[in-house]
């Protein structure tokens, strides 16, 4: 602003000068007319000077304003190529940050969009992921004998035992009555048996894990005096309705009472597809 203000004042101030210089020249004219031939005879040397020093002055202030505008006009075209400059780095930064806003627009309605399908789950689709947590919840245990005691067996062919004190049946995968495991799930399943018999015994005790009707592990034990004990465990990979139960086998004997050493137990390690 005080630049342009300088610029203003030197050119007026230029008007002004040669304003100056033509008013004085039109007065020369005028006066001149008036001079007589005969007094421009008398003062020739008079005349001619006051006509030179008047051109000298007027070269002289020529000289004193013109190269303060020329250098005032330098100055401000510089300074206008620099803001244009600046405003061409303004503009291009603007359209760096307009981008930058729409991609976080973008993102942000796709996050809004997924928080919409998550908020838009029904109740039945709610509960039927529950449902499918609780069916990979698979887990049994059962003893022998509810509240007797006494010997199973012998007899002259294998037999399903059914474990009737049921302590744990999460899932209802393990039927009491027939004593026979279902599998709900296709899954990798670990299974555990144990075997109790009473001293002085002539018949060994010993049970085996069956699947769908084959034999896979057994426990045994025997011996002439004291109790027998004995157990063993598998893990089985089974497709849906695939059962497993125990036998005890032909011409054994196993012993239970409230103390619960013959059981049977089960559960889900993790499905599979």
């Amino acid at each position: 602003m005080k630049r342009l203000i300088c610029i203003l004042l030197l050119l007026e101030t230029f008007v002004f000068a040669v304003q100056q210089q033509v008013d004085g020249g039109r007065s020369e004219n005028e006066i001149s007319p008036q001079l007589s031939s005969e007094d421009r005879r008398q003062n020739p040397t008079q005349t001619d000077t006051v006509r030179a020093e008047t051109l000298n002055d007027s070269q002289q202030n020529c000289h004193l304003y013109f190269p303060d505008i020329h250098a005032a006009l330098r100055e401000l075209t510089a300074t206008v190529t620099e803001q244009k400059a600046n405003i061409r780095a303004l503009e291009t930064r603007l359209r760096d940050a307009e981008q930058a806003a729409e991609q976080q627009t973008l993102l942000l309605e796709e996050l809004n969009k997924k928080n919409d399908e998550i908020s838009n789950l029904t109740q039945s689709q709610v509960e039927e992921l529950r449902k499918e947590n609780r069916d990979r919840q698979i887990a049994f245990s059962a003893a022998l004998m509810q509240s007797t005691s006494g010997n199973v067996g012998p007899f002259t062919t294998d037999i399903t035992l059914t474990y009737r004190n049921v302590f744990t049946n999460i899932g209802n995968a393990y039927n009491p009555i027939t004593g026979i495991f279902t599998a709900p799930l296709k899954g990798a399943y670990m299974f555990r048996i144990s075997v109790h018999g009473t001293a002085i015994q002539t018949y060994p005790s010993t049970v085996s894990i069956i699947k769908n009707g084959e034999h896979v592990v057994t426990a045994h034990a025997h011996q002439a005096v004291n109790v027998v004990n004995s157990s063993n465990g598998v893990v089985l990979l089974l497709e849906v309705g695939d059962v497993i139960f125990v036998r005890l086998l032909a011409n054994r004997r196993i012993s239970d009472s409230q103390n619960n050493y013959n059981t049977f137990s089960g559960f889900l390690l993790f499905p599979l597809k």
